[in-house]
């Protein structure tokens, strides 16, 4: 689904955009996955991540490029399937946030922790969750 872009002041949407094309490109590219912009997708995703950390931690350098990349990836993931927008952060997180479904989500943190190898993190299921968290919440329908 293509959307136009929500723009909140001092969000660089488009380069988040971009950066998130990137991600698929060196996925398919690197590890032979397809990304298709569906939250089924952060599972393949979530595939790379393990496969990017089992021998060892990611360096430095890797880590900040795939931190970026895939947290693009996902919260573009949020903003394109949920209707989401990306937001301002402040303080809670190292990258912008989305708002989606009346929630506040925090894909650069999410990112963070699926590439540090936290037990039991995963992009799939904190995006997936979404809908229902919202539900229950009252939030949406």
């Amino acid at each position: 689904m293509e959307r136009e872009p929500q723009q909140e002041e001092g969000v660089p949407v488009d380069r988040l955009a971009f950066s998130a094309e990137q991600c698929v490109a060196l996925v398919a590219d690197n590890h032979g996955r397809q990304l298709d912009w569906t939250v089924a997708s952060l599972a393949e995703l979530d595939a790379v991540c393990a496969e990017l950390i089992a021998p060892e931690p990611l360096g430095e350098a890797r880590m900040a490029m795939w931190w970026s990349l895939v947290a693009c990836y996902t919260g573009e993931v949020m903003v394109r399937s949920y209707g989401g927008e990306w937001i301002d952060a402040g303080e809670d997180s190292a990258g912008p946030a989305v708002r989606v479904l009346g929630l506040t989500a925090f894909p650069f943190n999410t990112a963070h922790r699926v590439l540090s190898g936290e037990e039991g993190k995963s992009l799939a299921s904190s995006v997936g969750m979404i809908p229902g968290l919202s539900r229950h919440r009252g939030l949406s329908d």
